[in-house]
C-alpha cells in the first residue's frame, strides 16, 4: 500500500514538474495566462467592431461628403488587426522570452506593426485616388488606374523590404541579385516589355478608353473593358472576352467608333432605265427634302449631304445618298437608317418607277432558218 502511495507521489511530482517546466521554460499556467491575455484583446476587437465602428458607420452615413467614408473603409480592417497585434505583444511580454525566443517574438511584434501600418497605407490609396479624380482632365482614367496600381505595388514592396530588414535580411544584395536576374529575364521576355511599352503608348496617345467601341482589322472588334499592363480586355458583341496584347493595339491602325462626331450613311440606289427625267428629278428632290427636314440628320456645313445622280450602271441609273446622323449609337443609327430606307422606297414607288436589279438583254439581228425552210428551199 505504501508503495502505491509512493508511486502516486512520484507521479504528482512529475505532473508539477511538467506544469512548471511547460514550454520554453514557462509554466503551463503562464502560457494559459498569455492565451487569456490574447483572448481578452480578441474580445476587445469584437466590442470595438460592434460599438465603436458601428457608431462611426452611423456618423459617416449622416454626412454628405464621401471623404469620411473612404477614410473609414481604409482604417477599418487595419484597426481590427491592430487589436490582434496588441494581444500578441502583451501575451509575449508577459511570458518574457529571453535570448533567441525573445528576439523572434520581438521581430514578430515589429512585423505585425509593419503589416498594420502598410495595410492602412495600402487602403488609403483608394481615398487619395478619389481626391485626384480632378486630374482626369489632364490624365485619362486609364493612366490614373495605372498610377494607382503602381502605388499599391510600391507599398507592398516597401512593406516586404521593411519586414525583411526587421528580420536582419539585407535588402540591397537581394535587389542587386534581382537586377542581374532581371537582365536575364528581359532577354527572354521581350514581348512582355513590348506589350508594356505598347500599353503606355496607348494611354499617352489616348487612342481609346474604357467602354469605347474599337476595331482592329484582322484582330478584334468590340468594347474596351480594361487596359492592363500586358493586354487589353475587349468584349466582342457576342459577349466573348478577347485579351489583345497591347503591342497589336499600338502597332496597328485602331478605329475608335465611339470617338465619331457623327455617323455616316453611304448608299448607292439603282433605279430602272425606264425611269424618266422628271421621275429622277422627283426622286432626288424628295430624298434630299426628307433628309434636310428630319432632325436625325446633320445638316451642312457641319457635315456633307449629297443626293445626286452618280452613274449609269450596267442595269440601273445609280443615285448616291451620302449623309450623316446625329447619333453615333449603333442601335439608334440602325433605326434612323431603317426609317430612311422605308422613306426612299415610298418615294421611288410614288414616282411611278422601281428599283433595278441585275439583268442582261440579248439582241439578235437575224434568225437562222428553221428546218422546214431549209427543206422547202431544197425542193425549189
Amino acid at each position: 500500500m505504501q508503495g502505491v502511495i509512493g508511486n502516486f507521489e512520484d507521479y504528482w511530482e512529475l505532473v508539477k514538474d511538467v506544469w512548471q517546466t511547460g514550454v520554453l521554460g514557462h509554466s503551463i499556467g503562464d502560457i494559459l495566462v498569455a492565451v487569456a491575455i490574447f483572448g481578452f484583446f480578441y474580445v476587445l476587437r469584437g466590442l470595438f467592431t460592434r460599438f465603436v465602428l458601428a457608431i462611426a458607420d452611423r456618423w459617416v452615413e449622416r454626412t454628405e461628403t464621401k471623404l469620411d467614408d473612404y477614410i473609414r473603409d481604409a482604417v477599418k480592417s487595419p484597426l481590427r488587426f491592430l487589436f490582434l497585434a496588441l494581444g500578441f505583444f502583451f501575451a509575449t511580454e508577459y511570458l518574457d522570452f529571453g535570448d533567441t525566443a525573445g528576439l523572434i517574438t520581438e521581430n514578430l511584434n515589429r512585423s505585425l506593426i509593419v503589416i498594420a501600418i502598410f495595410w492602412a497605407l495600402y487602403n488609403c490609396v483608394g481615398p487619395v485616388s478619389q481626391g485626384i479624380k480632378k486630374l482626369e482632365r489632364v490624365l485619362t482614367p486609364e493612366i490614373l488606374d495605372w498610377l494607382i496600381a503602381g502605388a499599391k505595388t510600391a507599398i507592398v514592396l516597401i512593406a516586404i523590404a521593411t519586414i525583411l530588414q526587421t528580420w536582419g535580411i539585407q535588402v540591397a544584395p537581394i535587389i542587386a541579385g534581382l537586377g542581374l536576374f532581371g537582365v536575364a529575364v528581359a532577354l527572354g521576355a521581350q514581348d512582355l516589355f513590348k506589350n508594356l511599352i505598347g500599353g503606355m503608348s496607348i494611354l499617352i496617345e489616348r487612342r481609346f478608353g474604357f467602354g469605347d467601341w474599337i476595331k482592329v482589322d484582322g484582330v478584334v472588334e468590340g468594347n474596351v473593358e480594361r487596359i492592363g499592363f500586358r493586354s487589353t480586355l475587349v468584349r466582342q458583341f457576342d459577349k466573348a472576352p478577347v485579351y489583345v496584347p497591347n503591342q497589336h493595339l499600338s502597332d496597328n491602325a485602331v478605329t475608335n467608333y465611339t470617338a465619331m462626331t457623327y455617323r455616316r450613311i453611304s448608299w448607292i440606289i439603282g433605279v430602272e432605265y425606264r425611269t424618266t427625267h422628271e421621275q429622277l428629278q422627283r426622286i432626288v428632290d424628295d430624298i434630299r427634302s426628307y433628309i434636310e427636314t428630319t432632325d436625325d440628320f446633320v445638316q451642312p456645313p457641319l457635315a456633307p449631304l449629297f443626293v445626286r445622280i452618280d452613274s449609269f450602271g450596267a442595269s440601273s441609273i445609280d443615285i448616291m445618298v451620302y449623309c450623316f446622323t446625329r447619333t453615333t449609337v449603333w442601335g439608334e443609327w440602325l433605326a434612323v437608317k431603317e426609317a430612311l430606307a422605308y422613306r426612299i422606297k415610298q418615294i421611288v414607288e410614288g414616282a411611278g418607277t422601281g428599283f433595278a436589279f441585275p439583268s442582261r438583254s440579248i439582241y439578235v439581228e437575224t434568225m437562222p432558218p428553221s428546218p422546214e425552210e431549209i427543206v422547202a428551199a431544197r425542193k425549189e
